[in-house]
């Protein structure tokens, strides 16, 4: 019968031809991140932007039933502390409409970066898991990451537990 033939042959090909899935990066850092990215809404956000903060990176998507259980929790400690600003990047590819009827819903507090999928920044890369929330201390190194769900509670236990580096 040809038909494994044929389908190794196509297997094949979608190898060859399928662009590759975009790095993933370990999250921990040596020296200080910076990347800048498009805010919904309008203007640019770079991470040196909120040097002397910490500051919570939380990639996250539509989709992510645990992405949306974190939202209000992310929302309430950005209001709340004053040393801590949290950034959500948006990692999924669709349109800007799809994230404003999505983020309608919700009463986010913080800014929303678009990042590109297919370019996601460095040297964070793409997200192992999401969630994914990547702590950097107010120097600007990455300093924690949580795969997966994490809470309001575990953020503040992080930072107030003293933790200055890797």
């Amino acid at each position: 019968m040809m038909v494994r033939p044929l389908i190794a042959t196509a297997m094949l090909l979608l190898a060859v031809v399928a662009p590759a899935p975009p790095a993933i990066a370990a999250y921990e850092t040596d020296a200080p991140v910076d990347f800048a990215l498009p805010v919904l809404g309008g203007g640019e956000a770079a991470l040196s932007d909120y040097r002397g903060k910490w500051v919570v990176v939380n990639y996250w998507a539509t989709w992510c039933a645990p992405c949306r259980k974190e939202i209000p929790e992310l929302s309430e400690l950005h209001i709340e502390r004053e040393d801590i600003t949290v950034l959500g990047l948006a990692f999924e590819d669709t349109g800007i409409s799809a994230f404003e009827t999505f983020l309608a819903e919700f009463d986010v507090s913080y800014p929303i970066l678009l990042v590109d999928v297919y370019a996601p920044p460095e040297p964070f890369g793409a997200p192992k898991v999401l969630p994914t929330t990547i702590v950097l201390n107010p120097e600007g190194l990455s300093v924690k990451a949580f795969l997966g769900p994490v809470t309001r509670q575990a953020i503040e236990d992080f930072i107030d537990g003293g933790a200055v580096g890797p």
